[in-house]
């Protein structure tokens, strides 16, 4: 008899915590955060590109053909063995990889920068716009009526 009781719990319990789910998921906001995060994925792979395809190989052939995702500063040189598991790898700081990165992170901003710009001045601009007064119900006509009246006899 318990355990017909405790299934049952779980089984609210699980209705309950889908409903709370589905109200939870249905907020405007969470939707839309959800869009945010998957183009922002997709844009950051636009980016990456770009810095690493586009950017950087002119630079790089400004300054004398320079790659600058392989600029490195080895703290030691990699060790060969003929046997794999005594072989040291390289040890080294890839300065031009945090280049890329950066370069990335600043195109990133920038845009971003620009949107919130724009949103902004959408926003200024529609707080701008003159707002009609709202139309008196009947009902507030014939009270304006009737205090012009009185106004009027009182005068």
């Amino acid at each position: 008899m318990s355990l017909d009781v405790e299934v049952k719990s779980v089984v609210k319990g699980s209705l309950g915590f889908v409903a709370e789910f589905k109200q939870f998921i249905s907020r405007g906001n969470v939707v839309d955060l959800a869009v945010g995060v998957i183009i922002g994925g997709a844009f950051g792979s636009v980016v990456n590109s770009l810095v690493k395809d586009v950017v950087m190989p002119p630079i790089g052939w400004l300054t004398s053909g320079h790659d600058f995702s392989s600029i490195h500063f080895v703290l030691q040189q990699a060790v060969p063995d003929p046997d794999p598991t005594k072989a040291k790898p390289e040890v080294a700081i890839a300065l031009g990889a945090f280049l890329n990165t950066v370069v990335s992170f600043l195109i990133v901003s920038f845009v971003i920068f620009l949107i919130v710009k724009a949103v902004n001045a959408l926003k200024r601009h529609e707080s701008e716009k003159p707002v009609d007064p709202p139309v008196p119900t009947p009902q507030e006509k014939l009270l304006i009526e009737i205090r012009d009246l009185l106004a009027r006899e009182r005068s």
